[in-house]
């Protein structure tokens, strides 16, 4: 695709492959293996010598064409699509570092993120040191003489606090470790960090890339030396692949990614605006507010503040539960990125298995809720929300 190309044109366009037929919507293809014309080929597939699908493994067309179309979209030489976020997580950890690595990681990244950090990589010798978000001296006196990665959510999910990863790149740098950028908030229509300087795009595909809450899937974006050729062999080894279906799932998922982010995003910052106001609510998390301590940076960083957005009741735990279950329209999951709104109590469920000093570093405390906007009317879900706070 044309670098002069904008984006809602690569959502659409970019990464088509059309098979003999010239079918004009993505072709599915449902196959675990392709045949080879003689033995011949089939050595050279083998072998790597020559291009072409050999096992649907860790080649498939459906998954190279959605490799290749976010691939554009975050402006990247290259993209391995993995079975779900977190696999997509463990691929580029798996790649990239070995026993007696050290990583430096935000306090406030996904939950799951954290248990895989601790509980698995600690096992086999990897030692992880956890920083503010937003303060940038923190990491530097956390890089040790092994440090080979800087991982972090920006927005941060549920405080969406937003790192500056222009100067968290050079530090990444300075430092000889590589910059993981999860961009799962944002995704490449509000915010492209390899344009910042990170060196691996993370995604959870399952949340805004499908939209509407049907598939699984996960992806790594970068240059080719640090994605392409490594993360491929890892696939076709370790086997944590994206079903075609998903794949196509995704693809028709990216062709309304823009006008999905940029709606739900305004649609966002009114129910934010609307809940600030609200006197039963103490406090409400979202860049898009001029309250927000990172609000410049995310005026200058991302394209539009994105959908998620946490806030505070009086009343802890009780308070906040109140809230969630006097709803009636917004549905009550943890999954995020949908077109319906959904609503949740963080300290309870996505973070509810890091110790409690955990969440208090990160200011998850128990009257906090995260509401991720979908597409409904914003009066209605004023009315909805109005049940429980009053």
């Amino acid at each position: 695709m044309a670098k002069e190309h904008q984006l809602s044109t690569q959502g659409v366009r970019a990464g088509t492959l059309r098979s003999e037929f010239q079918e004009h919507s993505e072709a599915l293809f449902l196959t675990s293996s392709f045949v080879f014309d003689n033995a011949e080929q089939a050595a050279t597939r083998f072998a790597g010598t020559e291009d072409g699908m050999v096992y649907t493994r860790y080649t498939n067309p459906t998954v190279s064409m959605f490799q290749a179309r976010l691939a554009a979209l975050e402006g990247a030489e290259s993209c391995v699509a993995t079975a779900s976020g977190m696999a997509a997580i463990l691929a580029a950890v798996m790649v990239h570092l070995k026993a007696g690595d050290h990583v430096v990681c935000s306090n406030a990244v996904f939950g799951a993120t954290i248990q895989l950090f601790n509980n698995i990589l600690g096992r086999f010798g990897v030692e992880t040191s956890y920083v503010s978000p937003t303060k940038v001296d923190e990491w530097q006196q956390a890089v040790r003489k092994n440090t080979r990665l800087f991982f972090l959510e920006t927005p941060s999910n549920p405080l969406t606090e937003v790192s500056d990863i222009e100067k968290l790149a050079k530090v990444a740098k300075s430092a000889g470790a590589l910059l993981a950028v999860d961009n799962v908030f944002c995704t490449p229509i509000l915010q492209r960090p390899l344009e910042l300087g990170a060196d691996l795009v993370i995604h959870s595909a399952t949340k805004y890339i499908d939209g509407q809450g049907r598939v699984m899937g996960g992806a790594i974006a970068g240059s080719k030396k640090l994605v392409g050729e490594p993360m491929t062999a890892y696939l076709r080894t370790a086997g944590p692949a994206l079903s075609p279906f998903n794949a196509w799932v995704l693809l028709k998922g990216l062709e309304t990614l823009q006008l999905r982010m940029l709606a739900q995003s305004a649609a966002a910052l009114e129910l934010a605006r609307w809940l600030e106001k609200h006197p039963k609510v103490a406090r409400v998390h979202y860049p898009g507010l001029e309250s927000h301590p990172q609000h410049a940076l995310a005026q200058r960083q991302q394209r539009a503040a994105g959908a998620v957005l946490s806030f505070e009741v009086k009343g802890g735990r009780a308070g906040a539960w109140r809230v969630i279950d006097s709803t009636k329209l917004v549905s009550i999951t943890a999954n995020l990125g949908d077109v319906k709104t959904t609503i949740i109590h963080p300290a309870t469920t996505t973070h509810g298995r890091i110790s409690p000093e955990a969440r208090a570093a990160a200011g998850i405390g128990d009257g906090l809720i995260r509401v991720a906007v979908g597409l409904e009317a914003v009066s209605d879900l004023q009315d909805d929300l109005e049940r429980g706070l009053s």
